[in-house]
């Protein structure tokens, strides 16, 4: 049993919350009690030793008002040295904040209907719910009740405080759009067979540093299911999932050993005592929700207008001004994405071109270029595990090629991490880096290329040698013009890097000194 097992044990994690005012009274932490803090969405910063704290925030059905916006920007302002960050699920993130100051942001947060319970640690982590939900065309079902009845069940229930690990969960009524359920424990999608509209439902989704897709329970569920069965699932995960080592403590251990069938068997005759519905697949994503960028079409005639926000990070000042830009352009409220971007819902034609000017303005204007479809994590900057910076170099990158390549015809995804934790999955991007040192010093960059949670459904090749945090620039230029200059016309990445191979794109070949632009290209 680990460390944190027996803690969990001998303190049960919701705990923290009852101990909180204790320690914000006294200005610091029980040492022996700081793994707890992650059940309240904190976490210590780096350096650990200087006491500061990072926090993250759900957004429940990721929906939220303007007002709420501001209430963000004013924590963020006085107390985190204005650093927002919008995370890749849909949370807000707080950096630079002591001990003392939690109670206080907690009240804050409250009347506006955020909370922290569960962001982090060994249990239902925030439900992503699709964005677009209640407005775009070709949705099926409305996820917003569904995904506000799941976390308020599942979230913060004391059930399931002490999981082997931590659980995510996805729903998304929008399945030709988004993808996101393949690296969720659970994931719902819904569909219509013969008329009736139902979830499909897949389980074991999760990267690290072992990556595994979520795989089809082959059922057909119906929409009041959904709660109970997520509830049914996670209880299954929490009485049978590994809790020996922490590195094999996620549900895809347990799918991977004993199979979908198996698992969900388990899950219907122990926790449900009925048997599930059998179904066909949902329809797939080509692109896993990264093309829905820029200004989209609602049902309804209105728009909404996604922001690509720069690998996610914000300050009070932008906060307010799409604060007041949601309330004059739209119905006064935002939503997060799974991308680490924002979206104004709500927004008339005629006042699409105003809003965009107005956006550009805070250098927050919609594209639909390598800006919204590039995600950094957190780094070294403030993560305790991360071995290279991220932030501002991913932000650098996207400056770099932003307009060199603003004419692809297809999404491209860039996503980079500072370490094999996978915060921001660059093992489905068609370009993912993880951050790794070299040396012990040099920072470096591990390439996996043409992996997708869209269409392909899959992981990216793990390339042989590594780029250097400074040449990440050039390799990552280079590898567009090459498929820029080569691709079929609506080819996507991974398409392309398929029929021309993937060693193509290692880093060694890319990078060498002698190399020509435009290497041949192998007919299609």
């Amino acid at each position: 049993m680990s460390d944190l097992e027996a803690l969990k044990k001998e303190i049960p994690p919701f705990q923290i919350f009852d101990l909180l005012p204790q320690y914000a009274a006294q200005g610091f932490v029980n040492p022996d009690h700081i793994d707890l803090l992650k059940w309240a969405g904190v976490y210590p910063q780096r350096p650990q030793e200087d006491g500061y704290l990072m926090m993250r925030v759900k957004v429940p059905t990721a929906e939220f008002s303007s007002d709420t916006l501001r209430v963000v920007a004013g924590i963020s302002e006085d107390y985190g040295r204005g650093f927002l960050d919008v995370t890749d699920r849909q949370a807000f993130q707080f950096h630079w904040l002591r001990i003392e100051n939690v109670p206080e942001i907690f009240e804050r947060l409250e009347p506006v209907g955020l909370h922290t319970k569960g962001a982090c640690g060994d249990t239902v982590r925030a439900v992503i719910a699709s964005p677009l939900a209640g407005l775009d065309a070709r949705e099926v079902i409305d996820v917003r009740p569904i995904a506000a009845a799941m976390e308020g069940t599942l979230s913060g229930n004391p059930d399931f405080q002490d999981l082997p690990r931590k659980f995510k969960i996805s729903l998304t009524g929008t399945p030709e759009l988004e993808g996101i359920h393949l690296i969720n424990d659970i994931g719902f999608l819904a569909h219509e067979v013969d008329g009736e509209v139902g979830f499909d439902v897949w389980v074991g989704g999760g990267l690290g540093a072992l990556a595994h897709l979520a795989e089809r329970l082959g059922v057909f569920i119906r929409p009041e299911e959904v709660v109970e069965v997520g509830q049914a699932i996670a209880a299954a995960y929490r009485d049978h999932g590994y809790r020996v080592s922490r590195k094999k403590s996620r549900l895809k251990f347990l799918i991977k050993d004993i199979g979908a069938q198996k698992f969900r068997e388990l899950v219907e005759t122990q926790y449900l005592g009925r048997p599930l519905r059998d179904g066909p697949p949902a329809p797939v994503a080509r692109f896993g929700g990264n093309d829905v960028l820029g200004v989209q079409p609602q049902r309804d005639g209105l728009n909404y207008v996604v922001i690509a926000t720069t690998v996610g990070r914000i300050d009070p000042y932008k906060a307010r001004r799409l604060a007041d830009l949601a309330d004059r352009y739209g119905q006064g409220v935002l939503r997060t994405t799974a991308f680490q971007n924002m979206m104004i819902p709500h927004v008339r034609s005629e006042d699409v071109a105003e809003l965009t000017a107005e956006l550009e303005a805070i250098d927050l204007a919609p594209r639909t270029t390598l800006r919204g479809t590039t995600i950094a994590c957190t780094g070294t900057q403030f993560c305790r595990l991360a071995l290279t910076e991220t932030k501002a170099r991913t932000a650098n990158l996207v400056e770099h090629i932003e307009a060199q390549f603003a004419d692809l015809d297809v999404p491209f995804t860039i996503n980079l991490t500072g370490c094999s934790n996978a915060c921001t999955r660059y093992q489905v991007a068609d370009l993912g880096f993880m951050g790794a040192l070299r040396g012990g010093e040099e920072e470096v960059y591990q390439v996996n290329l043409a992996g997708s949670i869209g269409q392909a459904q899959r992981t990216g090749t793990k390339l042989k040698g590594f780029v250097p945090a400074v040449r990440l620039n050039e390799y990552t230029e280079a590898v567009l013009s090459d498929f820029r200059a080569g691709k079929l016309p609506g080819e996507s990445f991974v398409e392309y890097a398929d029929r021309v191979g993937h060693t193509r794109f290692a880093p060694d070949a890319i990078l060498a000194p002698d190399r020509e632009p435009g290497l041949e290209v192998v007919p299609a």
